[in-house]
């Protein structure tokens, strides 16, 4: 048998992830707000792309890119969640070197930011040029907004993938996270990893940093264009279209922009904070982005009613209380 620190010469097969670094013991509880968050997000993104798909009323640009903002955050979940839950629940920390990188990829590839921009063109036209909203935004454009944004995080994500696959791993398996993200996996490579730094920072301001001076340029427009208006009421109108997508921005940007402060300052922050605020960044937005948009759209609260009325009379007939529940809804009112 070959000595421990020789075997580390050879191509790395498995890695392990250590969960939440310090806090192992109280996994189990940790577990809790994780399971309850996932849960959420599952249920209000799968209930958002079934509203959308069966309501006709919601067949309009707008919410067909609340579809593909749904879709991601279902990609994202589903990718470092149940990964996660095992390590907590299970103890399970073994990750093969491939499922480390495929893990990675999705990570990458699949950006809000994207839609955003196309969300924020969709506000810009609603508000700037309303009269050509249906001939600008037609399905075969918004088809084409939608593959471009997918293409250009699939294309952007692979080469830094590869140069990772490519690079030696002599110090140790152990990655500090719940699932396989880029900068811990690349602190773990024992050769210069300079050029894949360089390729990271790049990616994270040519993706985000030019998806956001889109959107910052799509709101000012708006913003003339609301401010121009004669009476107050039309003003708050027109800018009340724009709360839920501001919103979801804001839960966008906000939580990786502080996980990448903490990471800076990561002398002065305990290493369990930094984990705890990188899956708060991922997990936030797909549990939030329902909640907003659910809340400030009638007919998601419509068919949302509707479903929990078929429900609850399926309920009741298999309980036994359907004769009881058509009984008095036969009464008149007095």
């Amino acid at each position: 048998m070959l000595p421990i620190p020789f075997l580390f010469l050879f191509p790395l097969s498995v890695f392990f992830l250590i969960g939440i670094p310090g806090l192992q013991d109280m996994h189990l509880w940790i577990s809790i707000p994780f399971s309850s968050m996932f849960l959420l997000a599952l249920l209000g993104n799968f209930s958002l792309l079934y509203f959308i798909i069966t309501e006709p009323s919601l067949h309009k640009p707008m919410f067909y890119f609340l579809s593909m903002l749904a879709f991601i955050d279902l990609v994202l979940s589903t990718s470092t969640i149940p990964k996660t839950l095992s390590i907590f629940w299970f103890n399970y920390r073994e990750i093969s070197f491939t499922a480390c990188l495929v893990q990675m990829f999705f990570l990458h590839s699949f950006f809000h930011s994207a839609v955003l921009v196309a969300m924020a063109f969709d506000r810009y036209v609603a508000i700037c040029n309303p009269l050509r909203y249906a001939t600008i935004l037609t399905n075969s454009m918004i088809a084409k907004i939608g593959l471009a944004g997918f293409a250009k995080g699939v294309l952007i994500t692979p080469p830094f993938i590869i140069i990772l696959s490519r690079l030696p791993f002599c110090r140790s398996r152990i990655i500090s996270h719940c699932y396989c993200e880029h900068v811990p996996v690349l602190k773990l490579a024992c050769a210069n990893t300079t050029f894949s730094n360089i390729y990271g920072i790049f990616i994270t301001l040519f993706s985000l940093g030019l998806d956001l001076m889109f959107i910052i340029m799509s709101y000012v427009k708006i913003l003339r264009t609301v401010l121009s208006l004669a009476s107050k009421e039309e003003q708050l109108k027109a800018f009340g279209t724009c709360v839920s997508h501001l919103c979801a921005i804001l839960m966008f940007y906000t939580p990786p922009l502080l996980t990448s402060i903490i990471y800076r300052a990561s002398r002065q922050v305990a290493p369990h904070i930094q984990i705890l605020m990188a899956n708060f960044s991922l997990l936030f937005p797909p549990v939030m982005n329902p909640i907003v948009y659910g809340v400030r759209t009638k007919q998601f609260h419509d068919r949302a009613e509707q479903s929990l009325n078929v429900l609850y009379l399926i309920w009741s007939k298999r309980s036994g209380h359907a004769g009881v529940c058509e009984a008095y809804s036969s009464q008149e009112p007095p």
